[in-house]
């Protein structure tokens, strides 16, 4: 496996998304995936299945120490005391003593962000994390938040995939030593009838969907695909075996639009 290293974070290359994953499919995919060698599993307070991610963690049998686990703080909970009450909620949902990396899951305008990152910094503190850092942040956010925080951000965790450019982000991000998390980093399945994609999987016996995740990994960047088949997994994390040319970087690239969005909301902030 290899790792994206940010501000003293060492975070898995390629991940397990668990947005939508609901009860036993989602212990048993935890599970499976671990046992396949994913190292980083990636779940929030909103997608109501912490109790059931913890469980695939113990069911995996791999040790706590070897693995990567995020969870995402909801926006109603930003306000500092809830901050902290939620966060160890999760704790106790995942039946963790702590998380390797805790994020403010959307911008929420209506608590100071100040306010926020610093209850952010201070469970750090307390020892219920071991990095922070934010998602879906624009560049000017990620600004903010870095000036504001009194403990250094990890990363921003944003959607990524070929079809939408994140430039101006991945470069906000490097300026301040912040990795990029890539969620829907297969564009919710829309690459798979890529022809592009597809004609550079064949020259190098891969999958459109291995393709794309190569793709991001070597723009340094950790992806966190989810999937509810347990075939998909073992094809997700099978990417370490071949390298993309610049040439095929390049046209893989030159897809992307600030129009690709697929994950928007009215609450979200003003993209870049």
């Amino acid at each position: 496996m290899q790792f994206v290293e940010a501000n003293g974070a060492r975070i898995p290359a390629i991940g397990l998304g668990t947005w939508e994953l609901r009860g036993r499919t989602c212990a048993r995919l935890v599970e499976q995936a671990l046992r396949l060698g994913y190292r980083h599993i990636d779940t929030a307070q909103v997608y109501e299945n912490e109790r059931e991610v913890g469980e695939g963690l113990r069911a995996s049998k791999v040790r706590r120490d070897e693995i990567f686990v995020t969870t995402k703080v909801w926006t109603t909970h930003f306000a500092p005391n809830d901050l902290e009450r939620s966060t160890k909620e999760s704790l106790t949902k995942l039946r963790l003593s702590e998380v390797d990396l805790l994020l403010l899951h959307w911008p929420n305008p209506q608590v100071p962000l100040a306010e926020t990152l610093g209850a952010l910094a201070h469970v750090r503190k307390l020892g219920m994390t071991r990095h922070i850092g934010v998602s879906n942040f624009t560049v000017a956010l990620i600004e903010e938040a870095v000036a504001a925080c009194p403990e250094p951000l990890a990363c921003d965790q944003v959607e990524y995939h070929p079809y939408l450019d994140q430039t101006k982000v991945l470069e906000a991000c490097a300026r301040q030593g912040m990795a990029v998390v890539a969620y829907s980093p297969i564009a919710k399945g829309r690459i798979k009838n890529d022809e592009t994609l597809a004609r550079i999987g064949q020259n190098h016996g891969k999958s459109a969907a291995q393709v794309c995740l190569r793709w991001l990994v070597q723009q340094n960047v950790s992806a966190i695909p989810r999937t509810s088949r347990i075939e998909r997994l073992s094809e997700n994390i099978d990417i370490f075996d071949f390298t993309l040319s610049d040439e095929e970087m390049r046209l893989i690239s030159a897809m992307g639009s600030a129009k690709g969005r697929l994950t928007d909301f009215g609450f979200a902030p003003k993209w870049d």
